[in-house]
């Protein structure tokens, strides 16, 4: 199989497109490096057609190496025939394979091993060529050993069956039929273990639907209901068909004494051998394509969420809100700083609302505080009031946002937190980090593990490992395309960056605080263990403002300083024009419409030694040096007053942030602490498949309320107004 042929199919992309990527994959070049800076060697492929091609790369790879061990099996055993060489090297997949290898697979202890042991196959051979001309149990009495344990013709006759049974479970073109079929015709189906117990998989207590038509999400329910030990799940394979076929398959000739006893093994060998390997088989396949769609939903949330625009330079109270214990509180600069923490109780059970209000009032005043950052936890509904009545009471403006505090309490509990507020407890690292998560969101949650940053359904329920490559590459994307700044980006952000390991990361902060802040990029070299390949990989996302080179604030790779030298030199630039773009945010009449100057494209990059790629790139970022792409993306809602559940009435059109997405629907934040369900039917007049078609987490849209359920905390909301 050539490899790259298939993934070429797969992706719709061309052949040297897919070889270029293999071969900088292979030379250790990161997914972020190739789609950003090696355009011209793969045709643009972006980071997730990068990501898809790695990993089917990694997939076909191990096939390959899987047909290989099988094929060495088999002809250790001396039984590989050209025919079955060539339809090894043909399979497709991994099942396939197995398919083909079971005949031959060294087997623990059968029925049927243990029938051969006793010297049945002759008998099995016998009934298979379906020639008798006497019933069975004459020819079976033949083979009757008390050594062998063989006491009575029955027996013997049982385990010739079994050995027929196995022969019949082994044959890979079976199996192959059998799952299509089932596939096709079969249904998945589910009870209650008891109908009685009251439990959110009530749908599934008598429920039948098609394996074609089954949606990810309901896959994933109805394991989670299993696993609960709620629901017993089934698949329902149309046996009847099954076993025409395979009586066709096996009974050659009507004869009167072989056809019953063929038509009893059959029945044995599938539903005894083939109907369950093929049911699990079934199930893992459901599973997995329903756990790939969910990674996928759970990937492109996620990325909105770190994708949010930071609310940079203002002042924030970080609050994490609870009872018992008390309101933390965490007030940071513009930078992020800690400036200071305090616990309040204006909840229950100690009620101190106005002894919490003159310190808020206090710590607002000393501070300049212009923005409140609530945590949605526990107690989030009654400390919105309180803040409510506070701005209410203030001379000075102040607005809050509601922000989803997933993860926080992970992250405060951290090592990684301990060590950067050894002397505050988890409550003051929790605060301070909801206070950051709106200054800047995505520095803030690139140090929480992806998975519990809680955009997703059913995360705890799929296969982890996969879980936690997929959002580790989508954190790896997102950090990448928005760069970092050298001087300020912690560790843990430094560590997702091209080529930074974590260790690398970890040296760049030392190498910091040791010799102050970087002033060129080619600092990095000076940086312990960061070698020439990482500093390739790593340079041009790393950001230094105000250093030696404008250009180092950019996203032109060292590599290209050159060629953009001589291209600002054609241009008429200089480098003090470059640093006012960055100044004035690439507003200068210097810097508007570069990419338009450029009459012939062509011939200036090859003049340039660059592709014409690199060059739009170059000629883009000179345009507008050091502009953050998440100020293209919808700012959080500011509140400056409070909405209950009973104040919703049908047809009432609010603002919301969509907040998760799921396969049918999106979760809308209305401001009233239930969050709406907009189903994928009120999405949008258009039909759509998914409701990623038309919406993402982050995006701020208009809703209708179609109904309320406060019993429930059931909100219905459409966005077809």
């Amino acid at each position: 199989m050539d490899i790259n042929v298939k993934i070429a199919k797969e992706l719709q992309i061309q052949k040297w497109q897919v070889e270029a990527a293999v071969n900088l994959i292979d030379e250790g070049n990161t997914i972020p490096f190739i789609s950003r800076y090696r355009k011209e060697a793969t045709g643009s492929l972006n980071d997730e057609a990068l990501r898809n091609l790695y990993e089917r790369l990694n997939y076909l790879r191990a096939l390959e190496e899987k047909k290989e061990q099988v094929l060495g099996s088999i002809e250790e055993q001396g039984l590989l025939t050209e025919e079955l060489r060539e339809k090894i090297l043909a399979a497709e997949t991994q099942v396939a394979v197995e398919d083909l290898y079971r005949p031959y697979r060294p087997k623990r202890k059968t029925r049927a091993s243990v029938a051969k042991e006793k010297g049945l196959e002759p008998l099995a051979l016998y009934i298979k060529l379906q020639n008798a001309k006497e019933p069975l149990e004459r020819e079976a009495e033949k083979y009757i050993d008390a050594e062998k344990g063989v006491a009575t013709a029955q027996e013997a006759l049982q385990g010739a069956k079994d050995i027929l049974a196995e022969a019949v479970s082994d044959e890979a073109d079976y199996r192959t039929f059998i799952r299509s079929l089932t596939m096709r015709e079969g249904s998945l189906v589910s009870e209650a273990k008891d109908k009685d117990v009251q439990s959110v998989y009530e749908m599934y207590y008598n429920y039948e639907e098609s394996l074609k038509k089954t949606a990810g999400h309901r896959v994933l329910a109805l394991n989670r209901g299993e696993k609960e030990k709620i629901l017993t799940v089934k698949v329902q394979a149309p046996e009847e068909e099954i076993l025409r076929y395979l009586e066709k398959m096996t009974i050659i000739v009507n004869n009167e004494y072989t056809t019953p006893v063929l038509k009893e093994v059959v029945q044995d060998s599938y539903r005894r051998l083939i109907e369950p390997a093929i049911e699990r088989e079934i199930r893992n396949e459901l599973t997995e394509t329903a756990e790939s769609g969910a990674i996928s939903v759970f990937g492109k949330n996620l990325e909105q969420l770190l994708m949010q625009p930071p609310i940079a330079g203002k002042v924030v109270l970080g609050w994490d809100p609870a009872f018992r214990t008390g309101c933390k509180l965490a007030v940071v600069d513009g930078t992020g700083k800690v400036l200071d923490t305090k616990v309040i109780y204006p909840t229950a059970p100690q009620n101190k609302v106005a002894e919490s209000k003159a310190e808020l009032k206090k710590l607002i005043k000393k501070y300049h505080v212009s923005l409140i950052s609530l945590g949605n936890g526990t107690a989030s509904r009654e400390s919105e009031q309180i803040i409510v009545d506070l701005l209410k009471e203030l001379d000075t403006p102040v607005q809050y946002v509601i922000v989803n505090e997933a993860g926080a309490s992970v992250y405060s509990a951290s090592k990684l937190a301990t060590e950067e507020f050894p002397e505050f407890d988890v409550g003051q690292r929790s605060a301070a980090s909801i206070a950051r998560r709106l200054q800047d969101p995505l520095a803030e949650l690139v140090k929480i593990e992806p998975k519990a940053i809680g955009v997703g359904q059913y995360q705890h329920d799929m296969n982890q490992k996969k879980l936690d490559e997929a959002l580790t590459g989508v954190v790896e994307s997102t950090v990448n395309r928005v760069g970092v700044d050298l001087n300020t980006a912690s560790a843990p952000l430094l560590g997702y960056i091209s080529g930074i390991s974590k260790t690398l990361a970890k040296n760049i902060v030392a190498y910091r605080e040791e010799n102050g802040r970087f002033v060129s990029r080619k600092q990095l070299l000076k940086v312990p263990k960061l070698g020439p390949k990482a500093y390739e990989q790593c340079a041009g996302f790393m950001r230094i403002t105000d250093g030696k080179n404008p250009l180092d604030a950019t996203s032109v790779h060292p590599e290209s300083y050159e060629a953009a030298e001589r291209l600002m030199e054609k241009l008429g630039l200089s480098m003090e024009d470059v640093r006012e773009f960055q100044r004035s945010a690439g507003s200068g009449k210097k810097a508007a419409g570069l990419l338009g100057k450029i009459k012939d494209k062509k011939k200036l990059a090859a003049e340039l030694g660059i592709g014409e790629l690199t060059l739009e790139d170059i000629a883009k970022e000179l345009e507008k040096p050091a502009r953050d792409p998440r100020a293209d993306m919808p700012a959080p809602i500011l509140r400056s007053d409070v909405m209950e559940m009973e104040d919703l009435t049908p047809g009432m059109i609010l603002k919301g942030t969509v907040r998760n997405i799921v396969d049918f629907g999106a979760f809308v934040d209305i401001g009233v602490h239930q969050d709406g369900l907009v189903h994928i039917s009120q999405i949008t007049e258009r039909f759509i498949k998914h409701p990623l078609e038309a919406v993402s987490v982050g995006d701020i849209v208009e809703v209708k309320v179609i109904s309320v359920d406060a019993a429930k905390k059931r909100i219905a909301l459409t966005m077809k107004l």
